[in-house]
């Protein structure tokens, strides 16, 4: 059964009757850290809200917005009061470095990112990651063969590539806009501190 805006659905395990606006998400990919190969976390596809109607084990939601068909087994979140969120864009203050894991709305580990592109990015809060922290981005360097040399492998450098805004912390994951780019932006390129 796929439902969609103004449709009943039936959930259990709301213990928090007293909030009566929900998000509703769908489990996403898991971010794997390109690093270590560790799963740092897995994306929530974000697919509307619902307003609890009557409470009870099942209770009772009605969807007022669905921006995706929602199915059985999609999960809910209390929704948080609405609070405007202030950005002062600025540098972070330790040297840090990481790596895109993953571009919004690009299958795995393939496409690339330019202007105004949300990445994901291998590093969060624990990491000294604050919402309003400027990222550049580099493109990874690659290995290319030295014909002069009987054809060793040299690795190049990261090239500096553009600028990213970091909007959104968690833990072990941030997600940043990519403001500003001369070249394109792919999963494994390089984030730092400019």
């Amino acid at each position: 059964v796929v439902l969609s805006a103004g449709n009943v659905a039936y959930v259990r395990g709301i213990r928090e009757p007293s909030e009566e606006s929900w998000f509703v998400f769908r489990r996403g990919d898991p971010l794997i850290d390109p690093d270590s190969e560790r799963t740092l976390a897995y994306e929530a596809i974000y697919l509307g809200t619902a307003q609890l109607t009557r409470a009870g084990n099942p209770a009772t939601v009605v969807l007022t917005s669905a921006v995706q068909e929602v199915n059985a087994g999609d999960k809910l979140v209390a929704a948080p009061p609405a609070q405007a969120v202030y950005y002062a864009p600025h540098a972070p203050s330790s040297d840090l470095k990481g790596r895109v894991m993953k571009i919004y709305n690009s299958p795995g580990r393939v496409g690339e990112a330019g202007p105004l592109q949300i990445i994901s990015v291998n590093r969060g809060r624990r990491d000294g990651i604050e919402p309003g922290h400027v990222l550049a981005l580099y493109s990874l360097g690659g290995t290319v063969r030295d014909s002069t040399r009987g054809g060793a492998h040299i690795t190049l450098p990261d090239e500096r590539a553009g600028l990213s805004f970091v909007f959104r912390v968690f833990d072990r994951v941030s997600y940043a806009l990519v403001m500003h780019v001369t070249r394109p932006i792919s999963p494994l390129d390089v984030v730092r501190t400019p």
